[in-house]
């Protein structure tokens, strides 16, 4: 138990200018809120409190936070109210202290259990300022360990769950994860008992094994000291949930696990990060597959670190995460590190740091000249992205935010939508373009006569409306598709200087191609799914090759049959039907600024291609299948956030730091290394095959440029098909 002035002391041994009085307010106030109150242990329940604004203390947080986590409970619990709490200690400790009441009356049970991360982000929704979820967090770890205190097993069963459900997440998404784990480690032991003894046995001994932790923490310190490398090596064995999740997952014994315990490099800043993975690749063999940049891509916290598994000095498998300082704060405090670094430093965080749910408050902390500025402006939807409402049954219900009644209606179902007249918010009717907001209650009205039109794409956001809408308008545009292929097939007679009938087609081409109807078949054509060499090799035998010349360029389409990656809505199409879809093919990977062919295939709609792509010989006597294609001016001109791959073959000469003179080369150049493979290597000479990802041919030009301008690199080539 911790008592009032050993917490000050704590205090200020992080804060110097901590306001000792209002500290020593809020602990009187609560102590005589709560008079004599029990828990459940039989204690006073003012250690509850202290022992929750120990651990906001811990985190290293504002006196606000502090003296909120001493009255958390008053508002709740007591006869106190905001309006005398706002009166004593100020609005702002109130409004965190009433935060923390709302959100306790949304306790998660049991009942709920599938809808869990639909409340997991209502928490989140409903905390304006992110330190009430700290403090509710950290209410609930202080809970947790005294829940040996609860009597009822089947209670403390259906607390551990509550924990395990929501609150582990909770403190992982926030980046807090020590809290994470005490969590989810007390949860873990009182669900699975045996699991939890049986594994922390295993892990005693796997301890006492040859000291091999400590032996390999040695190592490594030696073998980055000689490189004259400046950093701090230490190591944490995995917590006993993740072991057994992946003994369960994976199908492993304890004795099959290779990563028990996680090596951590603190660098001296981001450059020296990657100098760090090359000299750790450079002394240890590097376990193919196992690399991770989470500096260029961060995790949705937050999180940034390089990972890479290496067989170690003793022949052992072992994960190492290297990070800078900074780094090491997000990642062992979260969200609670940015208050610990501005007042370690004054200074802000880097946009590299920010968080993607967080990213207001970063530009806050950036713009604010001292912490009290930060916490004056630091209130915020956390979720600012979602919004979270109510079907009439009470069911919760996500969508991105600015969704509209319309959006709701299709999230139900699609014939919702399609059917969708009007709609009732709160019981009053409002029209499909409504902008919802967290906690309407959304009635759907349908009628049998309503249909879809294209004006409804303006009142949607979300993409599920949108492809159904899409989608009725597609079948509604049929007269259109079978225009389109009734002139592409006549466009080709004429090319060819073919004559035929309708009456021919629908004779003895529908049966051949296995058409229901002649306007299936235009409908075929004009989508791709049926190509007019086909109706001509149907109608005018003698024109086919010769079988010998068939056998070739079938067999040439096979041996090139084009990969295809992610849909595609980067390209432009002149004269084509929308909707259809389109790849980015994967045998050339063309970038913009290259010219570019569009060639249709059946069934899987059209691949981009490099106009120089080897792959289109196999194609030139089907020109049917060939559009103009151009790429958009956005992407030309480097105005979107799209990346495409390209592949570079780089030959270097063979000695130490090649690999991180490489890898600082690429991130220099604002690229990202996607995949990187080592083809071969000898005394002398390295090739190295790596996949980067650039925004368009000149943004390649200059990563290229940047690789060629290393004294130990010989030659670099772009490698396509």
């Amino acid at each position: 138990m911790i008592r009032q002035y050993e917490l000050i002391d704590k205090i200020q041994q992080f804060n110097k200018k901590a306001d000792v009085a209002l500290l020593n307010r809020a602990y009187v106030y609560s102590m005589k809120a709560h008079g004599n109150q029990k828990r459940a242990s039989g204690e006073p329940y003012l250690i509850h409190p202290l022992e929750v604004a120990s651990i906001i203390a811990d985190l290293h947080l504002d006196d606000a936070s502090i003296a909120a986590a001493l009255l958390h409970d008053t508002i709740e619990d007591t006869l106190a109210t905001k309006e005398e709490i706002e009166k004593l200690f100020g609005e702002e400790v109130a409004n965190i202290v009433e935060g923390v009441t709302k959100l306790s009356k949304l306790e998660f049970t049991n009942k709920q259990k599938e809808q869990a991360e639909n409340y997991r982000k209502l928490f989140l929704a409903m905390s304006k300022d992110i330190r009430v979820l700290l403090i509710k967090v950290a209410d609930r770890l202080h809970n947790m360990r005294t829940l040996h205190c609860i009597p009822k097993p089947e209670k403390r069963r259906r607390i551990a769950q509550d924990t395990m459900d929501i609150f582990v997440p909770l403190a992982e998404r926030v980046g807090l994860y020590g809290i994470k784990t005490e969590l989810e480690e007390i949860a873990f032991r009182e669900l699975h008992p045996e699991s939890f003894e049986r594994i922390s046995e295993r892990l005693k001994s796997y301890r006492e094994q040859d000291n091999l932790i400590g032996r390999v923490l040695e190592a490594l310190k030696e073998e980055l000291a000689e490189e004259g490398i400046e950093c701090e090596v230490k190591g944490r064995e995995k917590s006993i949930p993740s072991i057994h999740k992946k003994m369960v997952s994976k199908n492993l014994t304890f004795d099959q696990l290779t990563d028990i315990v996680a090596y951590r490099i603190i660098a001296k800043d981001k450059v020296k990060c990657y100098e760090v993975l090359g000299k750790i690749h450079d002394i240890y063999k590097a376990i193919p597959g196992r690399f991770k940049d989470y500096i260029s891509n961060p995790k949705p916290n937050g999180y940034q670190s390089l990972h890479t598994s290496v067989i170690g000095p003793f022949g052992n498998r072992m994960e190492i995460q290297i990070r800078d300082q900074q780094m090491d704060e997000i990642a062992e405090s979260g969200v609670a590190a940015h208050w610990l670094y501005k007042q370690q430093t004054g200074a802000a965080m880097t946009e590299g740091m920010q968080y993607k749910w967080l990213k207001s408050l970063m530009e806050t902390l950036q713009d604010s000249e001292d912490a009290e500025e930060f916490i004056e402006n630091a209130k915020m939807d956390l979720f600012d992205d979602q919004v979270f409402v109510f079907s009439p049954k009470g069911d919760l219900v996500t969508l991105p935010k600015g969704s509209t009644t319309l959006d709701f209606a299709y999230n139900v179902h699609s014939e919702v939508g399609n059917k969708c007249q009007t709609a009732k918010v709160n019981g009053r009717v409002a029209p499909l373009r409504t902008r919802l907001k967290n906690g309407d209650q959304v009635e759907i009205i349908t009628s049998k006569n309503q249909t879809p039109t294209r004006g409804w794409l303006k009142l949607v956001i979300t993409g599920k409306a949108r492809s159904a809408i899409n989608r009725f308008i597609r079948l509604q545009e049929r007269d259109e598709l079978i225009r389109l292929g009734r002139e592409m097939l006549e466009k080709a007679a004429r090319r060819e200087s073919l004559s035929y009938t309708e009456k021919s087609l629908t004779t003895q081409v529908l049966k051949d191609l296995k058409m229901d109807s002649l306007d299936d078949l235009y409908v075929g054509i004009a989508q791709g799914h049926a190509f007019t060499r086909q109706v001509f090799d149907v109608l005018f035998p003698e024109r086919n090759q010769p079988q010998e010349q068939k056998n070739e360029i079938e067999e040439a389409r096979s041996n090139n049959k084009p990969k295809f990656e992610r849909r595609d809505t980067r390209v432009a199409i002149d004269g084509l039907t929308p909707g259809m879809a389109i790849y980015i093919a994967k045998c050339c990977n063309p970038l913009p600024g290259e010219d570019i062919v569009g060639i249709i295939n059946t069934g899987r709609g059209i691949s981009i291609h490099s106009s120089l792509c080897k792959n289109l010989d196999a194609l030139s006597d089907q020109p049917e299948r060939w559009l103009d294609v151009r790429w958009n001016g956005d992407v030309i001109e480097d105005n979107t956030d799209s990346l495409f791959i390209a592949r570079l073959r780089v030959e270097t000469m063979n000695e130490k730091g090649v690999l991180s003179l490489f890898s600082t080369a690429i991130y220099n150049a604002e690229a990202n290394i996607e995949d990187l493979f080592i083809d071969n290597k000898n005394k002398d000479d390295c090739s190295i095959r790596v996949d980067v990802e650039v925004a368009n041919l000149a943004h390649l030009e200059r990563v290229i440029d940047a690789v060629k301008n290393l004294r130990c690199v010989t030659e670099v080539e772009r490698l396509t098909n």
